[in-house]
């Protein structure tokens, strides 16, 4: 099961575990796939003195991982290859502190607080590129917390709980049975669902205080650049952010990075992390910023669990999510056909009918990698004409399983109180509505800035986006802004971070002319 290459990979990862860990594995011998998991665990252990399995008869199939003969709160009930593979070895160098995911302090303090007991169970799909973020983050809460315990389910193993559970998009969290989240997600993100859904023990801990040259919020490609150019001017630089890549961790294919002709959403994110730990960058990630102000000419940042970030100079590179219909039944039904990422809960509408709202790049793409999965594509585009490249165009008016439909609003998303049955649309040009039975939606119409902490300090635009210079200042001294939360034309990665690192020099500019 893992070739020559893999295992001399798992050797050199492995063999410097400090503990000893057991894959304590419970399997009904019939079981259709108690080979595949007894082989890939066997395998995975034959690679560290310090790792071994034991096998029992049990009533279906699952495997719990043991630190020194104690249950660490992980177990998977799944085969976990694939995509989540990568969670089986980050959960045992983890629990033996060598994972490169730990959270620092501050975070880790949070998780600690969270009251328990907390039984999560994630229900995942091997195939999809978001569920191992979610698996892991819930892991690592795990070996920080032994009130929480979490279980990772592979939903094509266990189809039953899936329809019991109601589930059309993956990854889904339940706590206690009761449905957390679903879909991508960091691990500060989760933390606050966690704590606002258990509350947390009261903790005798100052809220502490951090003062650098120049703050940068956001991780994306903008934010990393601006941190990076500020770093190699000898500044003394912060990032705060949510997840290091941003928006980039979502995204599949990347062949329009010049003199990268081709990676991958994921791999881009871990670069970008990577450029950031040659500096001395004091990276801050699963932070959630809750507010903004002016000091006199500092500018101070506050996140959730009451860091303070002061500066005399901010790069705001926030970015945007991904923009919402807004219309009844949408948030009803989001995970119950209502969905916004193609390549992770595509699988589940396997032969059935769905619409992809939008007809710009990513609606297109959708569309496409959906045809191949569906039984039928209905494309709704609200302009007149499909806004995507030629190329795509082309691609997906090639599919016979595909419709598209210009002039169309998209009005209601109708359900019968556990999935999507229908959406209701208006043809613009006529006026006439319709009902389109449908058993899953998905929403493509682009990106929403990320610049609400900010609107009432800095000048925005109609869409909501920072406005600036040509050299990314804004309308306040000290403050500059970079890629997708500013005005900048053409949402691309590459200009991004040249917008990040032309805020950064611009931030350095002044400086040395004394506006800071």
């Amino acid at each position: 099961m893992l070739d020559v290459s893999l295992k001399e990979q798992l050797r050199s990862l492995l063999g410097q575990l400090d503990a000893d860990y057991v894959f304590d594995i419970s399997v009904r011998q019939d079981h259709e796939s108690y080979a595949e998991l007894i082989e890939l665990l066997e395998e995975t252990a034959s690679c560290s003195s310090r790792l071994s399995c034991r096998v029992r008869e049990g009533s279906g199939l699952e495997f719990r991982l043991l630190k020194n003969g104690a249950d660490t709160g992980i177990c998977f009930r799944a085969v976990p290859n694939g995509h989540e593979f990568s969670s089986l070895l980050l959960a045992v160098l983890n629990a033996d502190g060598k994972g490169k995911n730990l959270p620092d302090a501050a975070v880790t303090r949070r998780i600690e607080a969270l009251q328990g007991p907390l039984e999560i169970t994630t229900y995942m799909s091997l195939t999809c590129t978001n569920c191992p973020d979610v698996v892991q983050a819930l892991n690592v809460m795990t070996l920080f917390n032994p009130q929480i315990t979490h279980v990772a389910v592979d939903g094509a193993l266990f189809q039953e709980e899936t329809q019991r559970f109601k589930i059309q998009a993956v990854p889904a969290v339940f706590v206690g049975g009761e449905l957390l989240h679903v879909g991508r997600s960091t691990l500060g993100e989760l933390l606050d669902k966690l704590e606002a859904k258990a509350g947390t023990r009261a903790q005798e801990v100052t809220p502490s205080e951090h003062h650098f040259d120049i703050l940068v919020a956001g991780g994306g490609p903008a934010g990393t650049a601006a941190a990076v150019y500020s770093a190699r001017k000898g500044l003394k630089v912060a990032i705060v952010a949510g997840r290091i890549g941003g928006q980039v961790n979502e995204t599949v294919g990347i062949e329009n990075l010049i003199s990268v002709p081709y990676t991958t959403g994921q791999a881009l994110a871990g670069d970008l992390r990577k450029h950031l730990d040659a500096y001395q960058i004091a990276v801050f990630d699963n932070r959630q910023i809750e507010s903004f102000m002016l000091e006199g000419q500092e500018k101070v940042l506050r996140v959730k669990g009451g860091e303070i970030f002061r500066a005399p100079a901010l790069i705001v590179a926030t970015g945007a999510s991904w923009r919402k219909l807004g219309i009844p039944g949408e948030a009803e039904y989001t995970g119950r056909g209502v969905a916004f990422c193609p390549h992770c809960d595509g699988p589940f509408y396997k032969g059935k009918h769905v619409a992809v709202i939008g007809g710009g790049n990513s609606g297109v793409e959708a569309a496409i990698d959906l045809a191949g999965i569906c039984s039928k594509v209905t494309v709704l585009e609200f302009l007149d004409t499909l806004k995507a490249d030629t190329v795509l165009q082309e691609k997906l008016r090639s599919l016979s399983n595909v419709e598209v439909f210009t002039s169309r609003q998209s009005l209601e998303v109708m359900g019968d109180g556990e999935k999507v049955t229908a959406l209701r649309v208006k043809d613009r040009e006529s006026g006439a509505e319709e009902e389109l039975s449908l058993d899953g939606i998905f929403v493509q119409i682009g990106l929403t800035p990320n610049s609400h902490l900010f609107k009432e300090v800095l000048e925005t635009n109609r869409p909501g986006e920072i406005v600036t210079d040509k050299n990314g200042r804004t309308s306040v001294p000290g403050i500059y802004a970079a890629g997708d939360v500013s005005d900048v034309a053409y949402k691309q990665i590459i200009i991004s971070m040249g917008e990040g690192a032309k805020a950064a020099l611009s931030a350095f500019e002044d400086r040395m002319r004394g506006v800071l």
